[in-house]
């Protein structure tokens, strides 16, 4: 049976593609939300530190399956490997109403200015894709804004000295600090530091009808049972639905766009839960799968007007693979510093965002979620076995009195660092695969061993006895930070979407997640995801006209 056509088609129901949806659905338009994984709800969730979204050792509770997906990653030597989900080379993120905003810590930072500006900031880094955004920070304030107090952000700023303008405070107040959280900021006083409750998508008091965190210690990775933790799956998507405009679809897989002999998309080919292959004709079409699975869809939508891919005339699609390479230091101390009050990270500085001598950037810093007895066995110091009577002994002297800090250092973007789709392998559906490939650019390294520094510096001042470094490596990155492979730019030789995150080439095609970013920040990238998600959405509310857009 034919389906109706409709305006637009949302593919991805995560932070980018659930906004979207929304606007577009408030906006008048009819709107087809795809979603390949389920809604869940924290009830289908059980909190088991070996099943989540951070150690996927029994598999990935919010998805995508084991037992259908896969992808090949080839590491630097050109070796190749089949991995699942639940295999931390997948750079895998939740498949799932809401996507990763269902089960991440939901730090929720805005950029900083000079981080749309790093070519102009920093200058080129040979080897290095660095660019300046198209945009910059004045034209997504209004946007972080809107993110802030439609999803729901809690946190105090004031006393960064660094943070960009803003036009209004965040709508909730931070959380009252625990013993953890006191210890690290007078440390940070005393070092000359500014530090400042870190801003978080988490209600800290009742917020737009539903209640308050209730300070649990199963948080980052897991979903929230009191739905006090703000994604799209409980702020938007609801919303978009009371509209009668939108129809959400869950498990539903997409095969590829189509499009006409004119070059113009005409909608999507997808599985639906019952494996049949359906076809949604729509005027337009909104790709927000991820950084990896975007581009491996618009990869694997070929013809003759697009032999390579749509949007990829130029060779830029799946390029400049970025995550984030996190750095940090751990430290034990001699007296219990674990009180047991969630989620753990709460305070941060953004003292070595930028400004650090010699070096193209930085990261900001904040203590680390509460870490689980079984990720905490897997952050020994040197030289303490992994097993054994000196393990336990290790486990149960300071699993109360560690401390970590640790931040998303901002990486330099690789032009061979990349998704493309594997010529052989293909999924349950038939679907090739995202085969991903490259390297963390050495400076990026650079960058990370001083941040490391600093933060092990602020445990020592704090009173941590012993300390140790957490660096990254120079595989490949991505993860639930993926970002990156659809860059924004107004040349379109050298970028993928123009700063609308419109493709260049279709009118009719957009892609709006992390895909498109530029460069990656030094921060968690949820929030900017959103807010490009609202400012994209308000242009194409604004230029439909019925039949199609202009820019």
């Amino acid at each position: 049976m034919a389906l109706d056509r409709v305006n637009a088609v949302v593919i991805g129901a995560g932070a980018g593609g659930g906004i979207v949806a929304k606007e577009l659905a408030e906006g008048g338009l009819r709107v087809v939300l795809l979603e390949r994984g389920k809604w869940y709800t924290a009830f289908d969730c059980r909190k088991d530190d070996l099943r989540n979204q951070r150690t996927s050792v029994l598999g990935c509770a919010f998805g995508p399956d084991d037992e259908r997906n896969r992808r090949v990653t080839v590491d630097a030597q050109g070796r190749e490997l089949i991995v699942l989900p639940s295999d931390g080379a997948y750079q895998n993120n939740a498949a799932c109403v809401g996507g990763g905003t269902f089960s991440y810590g939901a730090l929720a930072w805005r950029y900083l200015e000079k981080d749309f500006r790093m070519r102009s900031t920093y200058g080129a880094v040979e080897g290095s894709t660095l660019a300046d955004w198209p945009i910059s920070y004045q034209d997504l304030e209004p946007h972080y804004e809107k993110a802030e107090w439609e999803i729901g952000v809690s946190g105090d700023e004031s006393n960064n000295i660094f943070r960009p303008p803003r036009r209004r405070p965040l709508p909730m107040p931070p959380p009252f600090p625990s013993r953890e959280h006191l210890l690290l900021k007078a440390a940070a006083l005393r070092l000359g530091l500014h530090p400042f409750e870190a801003p978080m998508l988490r209600n800290t008091v009742p917020f737009n009808g539903r209640g308050a965190c209730m300070r649990c210690r199963w948080c980052v990775g897991f979903a929230c049972e009191q739905d006090a933790k703000n994604g799209t799956q409980n702020t938007v998507i609801p919303k978009a639905l009371a509209s009668g405009n939108c129809d959400l679809r869950t498990e539903c897989v997409a095969k590829e766009i189509l499009t006409d002999d004119r070059g113009r998309v005409t909608g999507v080919a997808y599985f639906d839960a019952d494996g049949r292959l359906r076809e949604q004709p729509a005027d337009f079409v909104v790709v927000s799968c991820s950084a990896t699975e975007t581009p491996r869809l618009l990869l694997n939508t070929r013809s003759r007007l697009f032999p390579h891919g749509l949007g990829n005339r130029y060779d830029w699609v799946g390029r400049n693979l970025q995550g984030h390479a996190y750095a940090g230091a751990y430290g034990l101390m001699e007296e219990d510093v674990y009180d047991d009050l969630g989620p753990g990270a709460s305070i941060g500085v953004c003292d070595y965002n930028h400004g650090n001598p010699g070096l193209a950037g930085g990261g900001a810093l904040s203590n680390e979620f509460i870490r689980l007895p079984y990720h905490f066995a897997s952050l020994r110091p040197p030289g303490v076995p992994r097993w054994g009577a000196a393990h336990k002994e290790f486990m149960r002297r300071y699993y109360r009195r560690s401390l970590a800090v640790h931040g998303p250092v901002q990486e330099m973007p690789v032009f061979d660092s990349r998704v493309q789709v594997d010529p052989r392998v293909r999924d349950a559906w038939g679907i090739p695969v995202a085969r991903l490939s490259g390297t963390n650019h050495p400076h990026t390294i650079e960058i990370a061993r001083y941040v490391a520094g600093r933060a092990e510096a602020w445990l020592r001042e704090a009173g941590a006895t012993t300390t140790w470094l957490k660096l990254p490596g120079r595989g490949l990155s991505g993860g639930q930070h993926q970002a990156g492979t659809c860059r924004m730019g107004n040349d379109p030789q050298t970028s993928v979407v123009n700063s609308y995150c419109q493709v260049h080439d279709i009118d009719n095609l957009f892609v709006v997640d992390g895909s498109v970013h530029v460069t990656n920040g030094g921060f968690n990238p949820a929030l900017t995801i959103m807010a490009i998600a609202y400012r994209a959405s308000e242009h194409i509310v604004r230029t439909w006209k019925g039949t199609q857009m202009r820019s």
